[in-house]
C-alpha cells in the first residue's frame, strides 16, 4: 500500500518517495534552464536570421517578396520533423531514461547550428546552398521535438507534488531565455557589424557562438540524476516496451486536445520567435522601415518579460490550479493579438516594444503551467512518448507556418487585420481544448498509480 510520500504528497518527497536536497532540487533546475536555454537559442537564431538575412542570401533567385516565403517555409518545415524527433526521443526516453535523451538533443542541435554559421551562400555554391540550409534546419527540428518531452519531466517528476507548477516552469523559462540570448546576441551584432558587414559576416557569429554554449549545456546537464519515476520503473522491469503504440492505442484522443492546448501560444509567440515581426517591422520595402538593432532590443526587452510571466504562470497555476491559469491567459491574450499590430503599426519603437510586451502576458500564463499540465496527463510508463508528441503536434498546427502565414496574409489583403483575425482564432481553438481538459493538478506520478493516471482527463468521457 503506498503512503503519502511514495504517492507525491509530501513536498520533502519525490514522486516516488525518494527524499530530495535542496541541492539535488537546485541542480535538476538548473540543469533544465540552463540545457533548454542553449537549445532554444540555437533554435531562435536561425528563425530570426530567417527574418533578416536568409531571404536575401539564400533564395534571392526567387524574388524579393518570395525570397522571403521561403526563408520563412524553412522555419516551419523544421516542425513537420518535430515529430519524429518526439517519436524516437519518447521511446528513447520511455525505454531508456530521460537523462540520455537530454544529452543526445543537445549535441545534435549544437552541431546544426555551428554548421549553419560555415554554410557557403547562393552566390558561392548556388543551389546547395538552400538544400544545405534546410537539411541544417531539419536537424534542428528533430532535436527540438526530443528536447522537450525529456527537460519537463525531468523538472516536474524530481518536484513536490505542491511545487510541480513552478518546477515545471524551469524549462519553459528557457524559451524566454533562449530569445533574449538569440535577439540580443543579434542585435548586438547588428550594431558591432551593420549594414553589408551583418550580410557577410555577422550574422554568422551567433551561429558559431553555438559551440560555447553547448559544451556548458553538456557538462551541467550530465551531473543531474535520472528522473525518480524512471530508477522506479527500471528497478521493477515495468518500462513499456512499444510505448508509442500504447500510447495511441489507449489516448489518441487525448494526444490530439493536448496538442490543440498548445496551438494558441505557439502561433501567438512565432510572431516573433519565428522572426515575423522582426522582418516586417525592419522591412525596407513595408510601412515601417524600422533599426535591425533596435527592434532586436525591443524583442529582448519582450523576452524578459515573457520569462517573468512565465515564472509567475507555473507559481500560480500551483494556487489555483492549471486549467483556472489558462483560461485566464487565453483571456488576456485573445485581447492582446488585437492590440499589438497597431502598436507596431505606429512606427514607434516605445509602442512596439509595448505590444510585444503585452503578448508575453498571455504566453507566458498558458506556457508556463505547460509542463505540469501535459506530465500530468499522461501514464508514468508512456508518459514521455505523450508529452512529447503532443508538444510535437500542436508546435506543427501553431507556430510551425505562422510566420509564412502572416507574410501571405499581408501581402494578400495589404493589412495586418487579416493576421490579428487569424492569431485569434488559434487561441479560440486552445481555450476550447483547455476547456475538454480535467484539472489534475497533485495527481501521483510514480508508477504505483498508473491505473488512476490512465482515467481520461478529457470531460465527458467515461472515467474508467
Amino acid at each position: 500500500m503506498s503512503t503519502p510520500q511514495s504517492a507525491g504528497y509530501a513536498d520533502g518527497f519525490t514522486p516516488t518517495g525518494t527524499i530530495a536536497t535542496q541541492a539535488d532540487r537546485r541542480r535538476v533546475v538548473f540543469a533544465t534552464v540552463v540545457g533548454t536555454t542553449v537549445e532554444w537559442y540555437d533554435f531562435f537564431i536561425y528563425a530570426s536570421a530567417a527574418g533578416l538575412v536568409f531571404g536575401q542570401l539564400f533564395f534571392a533567385p526567387a524574388g524579393e517578396e518570395f525570397a522571403q516565403i521561403l526563408s520563412f517555409i524553412t522555419v516551419g518545415i523544421s516542425f513537420l520533423f518535430r515529430p519524429l524527433g518526439a517519436f524516437l526521443a519518447g521511446h528513447l526516453g520511455d525505454r531508456y531514461g530521460r537523462r540520455l535523451v537530454l544529452m543526445l538533443t543537445l549535441i545534435l542541435m549544437g552541431v546544426a547550428t555551428t554548421l549553419v554559421g560555415l554554410l557557403p551562400t547562393y552566390a558561392a555554391i548556388g543551389v546547395a546552398a538552400p538544400i544545405l540550409l534546410v537539411l541544417l534546419r531539419i536537424l534542428q527540428g528533430i532535436s527540438a521535438g526530443g528536447e522537450w518531452g525529456g527537460a519537463v519531466l525531468m523538472a516536474v517528476e524530481h518536484a513536490p507534488k505542491a511545487k510541480r507548477g513552478l518546477f515545471g516552469a524551469s524549462p519553459q523559462i528557457g524559451v524566454p531565455l533562449g530569445l533574449l540570448l538569440a535577439s540580443g546576441v543579434m542585435a548586438l551584432m547588428a550594431a558591432i557589424a551593420p549594414g553589408e558587414a551583418f550580410l557577410t559576416w555577422g550574422w554568422r557569429v551567433p551561429f558559431l557562438l553555438s559551440v560555447v554554449l553547448i559544451v556548458v549545456g553538456y557538462y551541467i546537464r550530465r551531473r543531474v540524476e535520472e528522473s525518480p519515476v524512471f530508477i522506479e520503473l527500471a528497478e521493477r522491469k515495468e518500462q513499456t516496451r512499444m510505448p508509442i503504440v500504447q500510447l495511441f492505442k489507449k489516448h489518441t484522443l487525448l494526444v490530439l486536445v493536448a496538442a490543440f492546448v498548445f496551438v494558441g501560444n505557439n502561433a501567438v509567440g512565432y510572431m516573433t520567435t519565428g522572426g515575423y515581426i522582426q522582418r516586417y517591422a525592419t522591412d525596407p520595402q513595408g510601412p515601417l522601415g524600422l533599426d535591425t538593432a533596435q527592434v532586436l532590443w525591443a524583442v529582448t526587452v519582450s523576452a524578459v518579460s515573457w520569462l517573468l510571466f512565465t515564472w509567475i504562470g507555473g507559481w500560480v497555476s500551483d494556487r489555483i490550479g492549471r486549467r483556472t491559469t489558462y483560461i485566464i491567459g487565453w483571456v488576456i491574450l485573445l485581447a492582446a493579438v488585437f492590440a499589438v499590430f497597431p502598436l507596431v503599426n505606429t512606427g514607434s519603437i516605445v509602442l512596439l516594444a509595448l505590444g510585444l510586451v503585452l503578448l508575453t502576458i498571455g504566453l507566458g500564463l498558458t506556457y508556463g503551467p505547460q509542463a505540469a499540465l501535459y506530465t500530468e496527463l499522461f501514464p508514468a510508463s508512456i508518459r514521455f512518448s505523450g508529452v512529447s508528441i503532443s508538444y510535437a503536434l500542436g508546435a506543427i498546427l501553431g507556430g510551425a507556418f505562422a510566420p509564412t502565414i502572416a507574410q501571405w496574409l499581408v501581402q494578400a489583403t495589404g493589412s495586418t487585420t487579416a493576421v490579428s483575425w487569424y492569431l485569434a482564432g488559434t487561441v479560440v481553438l486552445a481555450l476550447i481544448a483547455t476547456l475538454l481538459l480535467r484539472d489534475r493538478s497533485g495527481i501521483p506520478l510514480g508508477p504505483d498509480h498508473e491505473a488512476e493516471q490512465a482515467i481520461s482527463p478529457i470531460r465527458g468521457l467515461a472515467k474508467v
